[in-house]
């Protein structure tokens, strides 16, 4: 019979990647844990670890369990969650890992409904930490977060880790972002669609070679025929806004990343549209558990509030 603590720690290893990281979080020495693993080898048979220099590996054999213990861990997860709901209320606490714009647009409003709830006997306690959706997915999976929000584009889909969970929250769209007076010089109006062309030979402001921004300009200006002459990055949409409000250049932005002084520019959608997809995103078997529950209910409220401003 194999022992579901040490398919933890096998699962853990195949996460994190070495004993170190493993016992660290499992807080256990790193000879407890080569010792759970020497122990499972036993049970199952078959090595599942070998070593590769300084370091352990998983094996086919040791890969295989890691895939099942993934379904194994959720089953318990979601056990947990619905006996959670059995004994009723919402107290908890939820971690959540969000990009930047998602959380200064669609977390607030979570966290202000939360707040306004009676904390004795079902509270919950929202914590909040901004990632890229890359960082986030790891929190995730480390099990340093519950929820993750994320997002990916029409041009750069977004591939979503095994034995996670994800559901849609909205759709985004990807905007141009003008000096009036350049929009003017173009003939073209605000709100006007644009073709992405016409700005072969202009500056364009962006966010760093960090971000999935960057690369979703990349390769939007790269459907449109041409490599972006990029004269300033900044992955803060602020900078780049005031940039653009400056005469520096042009800039791409989702829609709801722009700050409430974009107003003051000319905004426009694509010709051939581009747009940003955002997620919210749980391991496997936990969207059960009543306080994530009633958290991701609340940022689907929210998520539709916002869909519902920028159609209006």
């Amino acid at each position: 019979m194999i022992d579901v603590r040490r398919l933890r720690v096998l699962h853990h290893l195949a996460t994190y990647g070495t004993v170190a990281a493993v016992a660290d979080v499992l807080h256990l020495t790193a000879p407890a844990v080569s010792q759970q693993l020497a122990v499972l080898e036993r049970e199952a048979g078959v090595p599942v670890v070998e070593k590769s220099g300084r370091t352990l590996r998983l094996t086919r054999a040791g890969e295989l369990l890691a895939a099942h213990a993934e379904v194994v861990l959720a089953d318990l997860a979601a056990a947990e969650a619905e006996l959670a709901a059995l004994r009723g209320g919402q107290h908890g606490e939820v971690r959540v890992a969000a990009f930047a714009s998602a959380a200064r647009t669609l977390l607030p409003a979570v966290w202000a409904q939360i707040g306004d709830e009676p904390v004795a006997g079902g509270g919950v306690q929202l914590r909040l930490v901004e990632q890229e959706p890359d960082a986030a997915l790891g929190s995730l999976r480390r099990r340093e977060a519950d929820l993750a929000v994320v997002h990916g584009y029409s041009v750069l889909p977004r591939e979503f880790p095994p034995g996670c969970d994800h559901e849609f929250l909205m759709h985004d769209p990807v905007v141009l972002l003008l000096h009036p007076e350049a929009a003017t010089r173009l003939g073209v109006a605000g709100g006007e669609p644009v073709d992405l062309a016409r700005f072969a030979r202009a500056a364009w402001l962006s966010p760093g070679p960090e971000t999935s921004c960057y690369e979703m300009i990349q390769r939007a200006c790269g459907a449109a025929g041409f490599v972006p002459g990029i004269r300033a990055r900044s992955s803060d949409f602020s900078v780049l806004t005031a940039l653009v409000a400056a005469g520096a250049g042009v800039a791409l932005a989702p829609r709801l990343a722009l700050p409430p002084e974009a107003v003051h520019l000319s905004v426009h959608p694509l010709d051939k549209p581009v747009a940003r997809t955002i997620f919210h995103v749980v391991r496997d078997g936990t969207a059960r558990r009543p306080d994530i529950r009633h958290v991701i209910d609340l940022l689907q409220l929210s998520a539709a509030a916002r869909s519902e401003l920028k159609t209006a």
